[in-house]
């Protein structure tokens, strides 16, 4: 059984993300830790710029997928933990720019925090992939 992307009718649908999500039993399942805005030398890129940092994390985020041998379309799940009342458009621009018009995108949630852990992030980005 393949992974079915679920828009029930009567509800609102968005080429940006799926309703619900069903997996296969015994299906393989990538859980990637948050990622954020930071360079394979540890410093913070974009500070202060959601977009830029959206990018960042989902450059990132991409390299935790092709370490495992996946890629963007076994996103089943994408949360992304923005600080406090950050406007949230550039990161949805970014996530965009990156998505395009793949078919089934996976479920995502936006989460509000007071902080991350260093001052200087503006969003982390949790996910899971189910690999072929």
């Amino acid at each position: 059984m393949p992974v079915q992307h679920l828009n029930p009718e009567g509800m609102h649908h968005n080429p940006a993300f799926s309703q619900a999500i069903l997996l296969p039993a015994g299906a393989r399942t990538l859980l990637i830790g948050g990622q954020n805005a930071v360079d394979a030398k540890g410093q913070v890129v974009g500070k202060g710029d959601l977009g830029a940092q959206t990018t960042k994390a989902l450059e990132n985020l991409q390299l935790c997928l092709k370490a495992a041998g996946a890629t963007l379309e076994q996103l089943v799940q994408v949360k992304l933990y923005l600080t406090g009342d950050v406007d949230l458009r550039p990161g949805f621009g970014a996530w965009m720019a990156v998505w395009g018009n793949r078919p089934n995108p996976p479920t995502v949630a936006a989460i509000r925090v007071q902080g991350l852990a260093s001052p200087d992030y503006l969003i982390e980005i949790e996910a899971t992939a189910v690999l072929d």
